[in-house]
């Protein structure tokens, strides 16, 4: 027998490897290595997902009609321009499977999410990651990277695991300097954590392009993440696009009923915010104080960087902090191996990592 033969370049990928969730031998871990919403998911959208479970016999609506609406009035935007998908992952792959292939090139920023080179590798295309300044996207080095094989620009914004930002003044200059027929993506999947007055997430953008995609996902300030739900907002005709191609069926009944109920729920998004601005302050003195490095952040977690020392390095404070049944996340895979990503937890979990990290450097 002969094993059919990938397609050229599937297996030079290396595949996405999530934040660990469990220890052998640990009952109860602090899990802070996903970014997962610190105060879980609305009682309204734990009520929704419990209203759903007698109707799991049937297909859900394939057009997320109701969930698109919700969007569209949280808002303000266009119904018929929301695209939903089982995770703001799968919109991100469907927009490279649309609109590049063979010869293509998918740029994105140094430190930029794992997925976006994965994509591209899986349709043939070829990424390329253009350097940061300062562990900040640099809209002149990505135009800078641009050739006329490139057809996709991923930018997350805020990014991951960075947590740093562009301006809405800078995502601007990126687009006017992109040539016609680029396309950009605007990951927006922290935006709801961000309190900046001159941040934007996207909308404005691809409102008044046709070359400007933002996505948005239900995996984080809304902690949704294992039902699988994220959006994209498009032009018309990317949408229509996006539509062709996309599973008939790719976001479940019991996903499109909890994120309607969560999308209504301001004031658990607001609480949320409160706890994650109050807690990730609090998490970046300590670390500050303790001699660590702490790269600003207007997201969820915090990229904490430690000594090049024996003893002392970002590996070792891993295996200290699983020692302890903390989990965090090693971010070698980013190009990021003198660094740690660290999620805001609950509080008492922000005082447990911030007392073993003091217990790892001083002894």
């Amino acid at each position: 027998m002969v094993t059919p033969a990938p397609r050229p370049g599937i297996l030079d990928i290396a595949a996405y490897v999530g934040g660990v969730s469990k220890l052998a031998g640990v009952d109860k871990v602090v899990k802070l290595s996903s970014n997962e919403g610190a105060l879980g998911p609305s009682p309204r959208a734990l009520a929704a997902l419990k209203a759903q479970a007698g109707q799991m016999h049937r297909y859900p609506d394939g057009h997320a009609v109701a969930l698109r609406q919700a969007l569209a009035a949280r808002w303000s935007i266009n119904a018929e321009a929301v695209v939903c998908g089982n995770g703001s992952d799968d919109v991100l792959q469907l927009l490279v499977h649309a609109y590049a292939g063979q010869g293509d090139e998918v740029l994105y920023s140094q430190h930029g999410f794992l997925i976006y080179p994965i994509a591209a590798k899986a349709v043939g295309a070829t990424p390329v990651a253009a350097p940061e300044r300062e562990l900040v996207a640099s809209v002149d080095q990505l135009l800078a990277a641009v050739t006329a094989k490139t057809r996709i620009v991923f930018i997350a914004n805020p990014n991951n695991p960075t947590g740093t930002y562009l301006s809405a003044a800078e995502m601007r200059r990126l687009r006017e300097g992109l040539p016609d027929g680029v396309l950009l993506v605007i990951d927006a999947a922290y935006a709801e954590f961000v309190n900046r007055s001159d941040y934007n997430a996207g909308i404005e953008l691809v409102e008044s392009r046709d070359d400007v995609v933002m996505t948005r996902t239900f995996s984080k300030i809304y902690a949704m993440g294992g039902l699988r739900l994220g959006w994209a907002y498009c032009p018309p005709a990317i949408a229509d696009v996006l539509n062709r191609i996309r599973g008939p069926f790719n976001v479940s009944s019991a996903a499109q009923a909890a994120g309607v109920a969560a999308v209504l729920d301001d004031g658990f998004v607001e609480l949320a915010q409160r706890h994650n601005e109050y807690w990730r302050d609090w998490l970046a003195e300590q670390l500050v104080g303790l001699g660590l490095t702490v790269v600003p952040s207007v997201a969820n977690f915090l990229l904490v960087g430690f000594p090049r020392e024996a003893g002392r390095r970002a590996a070792d404070a891993d295996v200290f902090l699983r020692g302890l049944g903390i989990i965090v996340r090693d971010v070698t895979a980013y190009g990021l191996p003198d660094y740690l990503r660290i999620t805001i937890g609950q509080g008492a979990e922000m005082q447990a990592v911030a007392d073993a990290l003091g217990e790892f450097l001083g002894g």
